[in-house]
């Protein structure tokens, strides 16, 4: 039983944290259900996430099974709180209970999702069960199974920003001067917003003044920047933005995301343009695994994958053939890696017996939404695929 204390502070960064500490779990067969699970619950075991169970068997590596996983922790509700479980990702077709009641399902492995679990919760000791569905042939490359990707759990106010509700952008207006424009979408009435940047590594945040429009879910406003640092390839100059949320001088939450300053061109004439100059991609496709560590995600070993691609002469990479890690994209930005960010393998017209296409139809929304809210905002993305060699595009002229 883990006894878990959220860190944050009331008025300082996002009330977000890592909650990959303390869970259990347990490899089942394949569409062991909930009830079933209840009757095993000596079989849990401790795991470490992100986790990616099908590695661990490299005999039969695609076993068709299901993973359980198991969390008990100590909670203290607030008043005047909301409680949210984000996942950036489970391979796949899982299902979330708080407390023995079902609060979310998610079908695709690759994008993140989030599920509100203010009411689920109890004052004292409370479990979260996740399980997901491995069935085999479901994919054209090893994609892993579990919760392989970082859980987070996040505490707002009542009255909050929206999550990914922040959309930063910037356009260069002349040699010197370059427009802000920020849509930052919330919940709850009679609040104010306020702006500011930094170079990323810097303590000194500049305040932004500029023009406000009222939206229905939020306001949109304007500002201008002389003579930013601009993001690019050889000199990936980040900055930070930093969004707070006060009600009556009261700072209720406040949100930083990294943004750059970067102009991009395509045109069928001259190709590709960064800030004003021709650039070749140099790229490569990236799938999601670390190779013999599997697709359970670790920070340090993608930095030193991307090292290794930048040696090389790498300049950008295709996500191929889904949605990354959010870490990773920080990384891009980081080391001036250009993105070209891909969601889909394929659409309704299945690859394999048990793709995503089982789910598309009804899915993709869900999932396209997720994938560009939580990502417009980096400077290292170029360019959206909505789908790697879609038989859908030709298979039929009804398609």
């Amino acid at each position: 039983l883990l006894n878990w204390k959220f860190q944050g502070k009331r008025g300082g960064e996002s009330m977000k944290t890592l909650f990959n500490d303390g869970w259990e779990f347990t490899k089942q067969p394949l569409h062991t259900t909930y009830e079933a699970i209840m009757e095993k619950q000596k079989e849990f075991e401790p795991v470490g996430l992100p986790h990616d169970w099908l590695i661990y068997q490299t005999g039969n590596l695609y076993e068709d099974s299901t993973g359980w996983y198991r969390k008990r922790f100590v909670w203290s509700k607030q008043e005047k709180e909301l409680v949210f479980l984000r996942f950036d990702g489970i391979y796949m077709d899982s299902k979330v209970y708080v407390n023995g009641k079902k609060v979310r399902e998610w079908k695709y492995g690759y994008s993140a999702f989030e599920t509100e679990i203010t009411e689920n919760l109890v004052n004292g000791e409370n479990e979260i069960l996740v399980s997901a569905d491995f069935q085999a042939p479901n994919s054209r490359w090893y994609s892993g199974a579990g919760i392989y990707r970082n859980v987070w759990i996040r505490r707002t106010p009542v009255e909050h920003f929206v999550a990914d509700g922040i959309y930063f952008s910037a356009k260069k207006e002349t040699t010197e001067e370059w427009s802000i424009s920020i849509h930052t979408e919330v919940e709850g009435q009679d609040l104010y917003v306020e702006y500011a940047l930094r170079e990323k590594g810097s303590e000194i945040w500049e305040p932004l003044t500029g023009n406000r429009e009222p939206l229905e879910t939020g306001e949109y406003f304007k500002s201008s920047i002389n003579n930013p640092k601009i993001w690019d390839v050889e000199h990936p100059f980040c900055y930070e933005l930093a969004v707070t949320l006060k009600k009556d001088q009261e700072i209720l939450q406040r949100e930083v995301q990294t943004v750059g300053f970067r102009t991009l061109d395509f045109s069928p004439e001259t190709g590709f343009s960064l800030n004003g100059r021709k650039l070749k991609l140099n790229g490569v496709c990236e799938h999601h695994d670390l190779g013999c560590l599997g697709a359970a995600y670790h920070s340090q070993a993608m930095r030193r994958k991307l090292e290794i691609l930048k040696k090389m002469g790498v300049n950008a990479i295709r996500t191929a053939h889904n949605m990354p890690a959010q870490d990773l994209m920080e990384l891009t930005d980081e080391m001036g890696i250009l993105v070209v960010s891909e969601a889909f393998d394929c659409w309704e017209s299945p690859k394999n017996p048990y793709d995503y296409a089982r789910f598309f139809p009804q899915w993709y929304q869900k999932d396209v939404e997720s994938w560009i809210r939580r990502d417009r905002n980096h400077p290292s993305l170029i360019m959206w695929s909505i789908g790697n060699e879609i038989y859908d595009t030709h298979v039929s002229s009804t398609k």
